[in-house]
């Protein structure tokens, strides 16, 4: 299909009160890069990229970072990396504390300061069809991710 890349910008585009009515409209991804990301990161003014804190995750983070710069020049010039938020954290292993020194000292200001723990109420959430955020609200998991919320509404202000 001709311009199958545009596709999402295009619905979006084509109905201006579904973008009027809200403030942010997350696109929440596969990790792989198909035809649904791509639209996905052509459509998005920016991507955050959640980073499980373990060694081969570390390859990753560098791939997606190539692919938004290759879409920025070839299809989004407006797409901008929002940030990198360390997910699956466990602060017994010392392998999520090297990666996550890793990340912030590649990445900067970029990683989030808040870090998603490890968590089985964000895993159970899914199979009862609810968020983590109304599946349990008061679970370390839920706390992180209305932090993460809060983080990124002051990162913006600042901005």
């Amino acid at each position: 299909m001709e311009d199958r890349e545009r596709r999402l910008t295009q619905a979006l585009a084509a109905d201006p009160a579904l973008r009027d009515s809200f403030d942010y409209i997350l696109l929440d991804c596969p990790p792989s890069l198909g035809l649904l990301t791509l639209n996905a990161l052509v459509a998005a003014h920016s991507v955050l990229v959640p980073l499980q804190t373990e060694f081969f995750a570390l390859e990753g983070v560098s791939q997606i970072t190539q692919t938004i710069e290759r879409v920025k020049r070839a299809l989004n010039p407006g797409l901008a990396l929002e940030g990198i938020l360390l997910t699956m954290y466990d602060r017994r292993n010392n392998l999520s504390e090297l990666v996550a020194q890793d990340v912030r000292g590649f990445f900067k200001d970029k990683v989030f300061e808040t870090v998603i723990p490890r968590n089985i109420r964000i895993s159970e959430a899914p199979s009862h069809g609810l968020p983590v955020s109304l599946y349990d609200a008061r679970s370390p998991g839920a706390q992180a991710y209305a932090a993460l919320g809060a983080e990124m509404l002051r990162r913006e202000k600042r901005a």
